[in-house]
C-alpha cells in the first residue's frame, strides 16, 4: 500500500520545480523502466504490480496493487511499473559529429520523439534552449521508449553556443536550400525551431544565410508545413546518407 507521504512526494515529481529540487524524475511502463535501469542512470526505487519484475541488486522494489498504481499515474492506462530515477549530471558536448539544436521546441510529444530519433542516428548530443520543455517531463519520457538513457540533453543559451562554436550551423527553415542539394559536411550543428515560429530571430541573425536548409514541397500547397519532428528525421535522414 502506499501512504500519504509517498503519494505527495511521487506526485510532486510531476512538475518540473520538485524534479529540479529532489533531483529525481519518474518514468513508467515496463519498455522505458527497463531501458532506464539497464543503463547508468541511477535508480531510486520502483513500484510495481508484477512481483516477477526483475530489478538490479540494492534496488528499493515496492510491490502495489493496480489501484494504487493508477494513483501514482500520469497515464489513463498504467503499466504496470513506475520508476524513479536521479536525474544525471550533463556530460560536456562533443561536437566531432552532428549534433541536434533545438530552440524553444515546447510539445512534449515532438521532443521525446526527436530524443529517439537521436539514438536511431547515432547523435549523441542534443542541446536545447532553457525554454525549451523539460525532457523529464513525464509525456517527454513516454515518446523517448528509453532512448533518453542513450542521448546527451543539455540546456543552455543558443546563441552563446553559436558566438562560441566554431562548426557550421545550419538552420532548418520553410525557405531555404534544398537539403537534398546541399554538400552536407562530417559533423555540424543541425538547429531546429519552435513548432509556431521557426527558429527565433536572435538564433537567425547567427546562422549564415547559405546554411538555411528545407524540405521541398513536392505536394499540393494547402499543407503549411511539416511537424518538426518529422522535419528531423529527414535532415537526420539526409545528414547520414552515405555516411554509412
Amino acid at each position: 500500500m502506499v501512504v500519504k507521504s509517498q503519494l505527495k512526494f511521487i506526485k510532486s515529481l510531476y512538475q518540473k520545480k520538485y524534479r529540479i529540487q529532489n533531483g529525481l524524475f519518474i518514468a513508467e511502463g515496463m519498455k522505458v523502466v527497463s531501458e532506464l535501469m539497464n543503463s547508468k542512470i541511477a535508480v531510486h526505487s520502483i513500484y510495481s504490480t508484477d512481483p516477477q519484475f526483475k530489478v538490479k541488486d540494492r534496488v528499493e522494489v515496492h510491490f502495489i496493487s493496480e489501484k494504487d498504481l493508477s494513483r501514482l499515474s500520469f497515464q489513463k492506462n498504467p503499466n504496470k511499473v513506475l520508476g524513479i530515477f536521479e536525474i544525471p549530471e550533463a556530460q560536456e558536448v562533443n561536437f566531432s559529429d552532428w549534433v541536434v539544436v533545438l530552440d524553444a521546441i515546447q510539445d512534449p510529444g515532438n521532443l521525446g520523439t526527436i530524443i529517439r530519433l537521436c539514438d536511431w542516428f547515432g547523435i549523441a548530443h542534443l542541446i536545447c534552449s532553457p525554454d525549451t520543455v523539460d525532457c523529464y517531463n513525464p509525456k517527454v519520457l513516454q515518446a523517448t521508449m528509453g532512448s533518453i538513457a542513450r542521448v546527451n540533453i543539455v540546456y543552455t543559451d543558443i546563441t552563446d553556443l553559436l558566438e562560441e562554436n566554431e562548426n557550421v550551423a545550419f538552420g532548418t527553415y520553410m525557405e531555404g536550400n534544398s537539403v537534398y542539394s546541399v554538400d552536407l559536411p562530417e559533423n555540424g550543428l543541425l538547429i531546429l525551431g519552435n513548432e509556431g515560429k521557426g527558429i527565433s530571430e536572435e538564433v537567425g541573425l547567427k546562422i549564415n544565410a547559405k546554411n538555411r536548409l528545407s524540405i521541398p514541397q513536392y505536394g499540393r500547397k494547402t499543407t503549411e508545413s511539416l511537424n518538426v519532428a518529422t522535419a528531423t528525421a529527414i535532415f537526420l535522414s539526409e545528414i547520414r546518407r552515405g555516411k554509412t
